[in-house]
């Protein structure tokens, strides 16, 4: 069953049970999309993400990298990664983000996406390093595309899509009861880059 959960002008939750998304549409304007799009390529220590698949250790065409107050570890398809220093422009979104959506954040994972060939499964953002029922929030730059929710357990879906300079804010029990992705689209020629501000657990 698709829904139909989009409204104008307000942010409202775009899930119809268990979790809590939220759409503000454009928090920056093209232009200045556009001008992080092109500091943080320039500036950001980006590398093929790895995973470990039935004993497998493979790279995918998607870069990523990943940024914090601390050197977190952070562990996901059975990699874990250490986090770098925050650059300029990156505290400068940082602001910017948690202004918008009054949630504080102390790391961000970022994803470069090349054109539509490169996408991301299902999943959900629940590794214990988040602590449950962490907010997340996601900064579009780039072209857009296409954002997917699957139920975990009910026969619901719904997606969007996030444009240039958008974001979008998942919390609550989103993580625990959805499944989100990134479908590829082979008819996208350019790239997009995804940040997602993240609170981790403290790791001392």
């Amino acid at each position: 069953m698709n829904l139909v959960l989009f409204q104008e002008n307000a942010p409202i939750n775009l899930l119809p049970c268990d979790g809590t998304v939220w759409y503000y549409g454009k928090l920056l304007s093209h232009e200045e999309a556009t001008y992080f799009k092109h500091i943080l390529l320039e500036t950001l220590a980006w590398k093929y993400d790895e995973a470990i698949i039935f004993g497998k250790h493979l790279f995918t065409q998607r870069k990523v990298c990943w940024y914090a107050d601390s050197p977190f570890s952070y562990s996901y398809s059975k990699i874990t990664r250490t986090a770098l220093p925050w650059t300029p422009a990156l505290l400068t979104l940082k602001q910017l983000v948690e202004e918008k959506t009054q949630e504080q954040y102390n790391a961000c994972l970022l994803n470069l996406y090349h054109d539509g060939n490169e996408g991301m499964a299902w999943h959900s953002d629940d590794e214990k390093e988040l602590g449950k029922n962490a907010a997340i929030a996601s900064l579009s730059l780039g072209t857009a595309r296409k954002f997917a929710f699957k139920h975990k357990t009910l026969p619901l879906q719904t997606s969007l899509v996030l444009e240039n300079g958008s974001l979008l804010l998942m919390k609550d029990e989103t993580q625990s009861h959805w499944l989100h992705a990134i479908p590829k689209a082979k008819r996208i020629k350019d790239l997009r880059i995804n940040l997602t501000f993240r609170k981790m657990l403290s790791q001392q």
